[in-house]
């Protein structure tokens, strides 16, 4: 009787959750977008490889240069967004939820506004030649918009999200290296994150 008493207690908990939280976040989302993020890295590395942008003064930066930074960009967010769609989706049909309701709109809409104003933010700095900064500024504004989004999805988002913007606030004091810890947040963190969050939900 108390263990049928206990097993009621947690099926409504998770109904009550479930209405106010998008819990159907796939681990696989996190790791697919940070093994992209990497791939990302690596393509500015071979790319850029002889320029020295990553300083505090604005830099003189060529069409063609842009371009290609732009291209880089684009595609990593792209694909980034599209994998965490795919396995969000195939998570979704796998626990027959639907996959867009009043939660994921909240989680959308609060992920979003932090996300946008940090992405038109760092496409003004760029046109204006301070590319130094901006590895730090977007993971700071992913951080937030992590935190932001946590109260609609799954608490840890808010943990990953306070290491984005530890990470962002070291790389503004060593922006020689502010690559690298992009890389390390948004690469290995998020890898390791989905690994964690894959475990523990399935």
């Amino acid at each position: 009787m108390k263990e049928k008493y206990l097993e009621d207690i947690k099926e409504i908990k998770e109904i009550m959750n479930r209405s106010t939280r998008f819990i159907s976040l796939s681990g696989w989302s996190g790791v697919s977008t940070g093994l992209i993020a990497l791939a990302g890295v690596t393509a500015y590395f071979i790319i850029f490889q002889k320029q020295n942008w990553l300083i505090e003064q604005p830099v003189s930066i060529n069409a063609t240069n842009l371009l290609y930074l732009l291209l880089i960009a684009v595609v990593t967010l792209v694909l980034s967004i599209g994998s965490a769609i795919f396995f969000t989706k195939q998570k979704v049909i796998k626990e027959k939820q639907k996959i867009w309701d009043q939660q994921s709109k909240r989680l959308l809409v609060n992920l979003s506004i932090p996300l946008v104003t940090g992405g038109l933010l760092c496409l003004l700095l760029l046109f204006k030649g301070f590319i130094g900064f901006l590895p730090a500024l977007t993971l700071i504004f992913y951080g937030l918009a992590l935190i932001n989004a946590s109260k609609y999805t799954l608490p840890e988002l808010r943990n990953l999200g306070l290491l984005e913007i530890v990470l962002g606030l070291i790389a503004i004091q060593f922006i020689a290296y502010s690559l690298l810890l992009w890389a390390l947040g948004f690469g290995v963190i998020q890898v390791i994150y989905g690994l964690i969050v894959q475990k523990k939900y399935t």
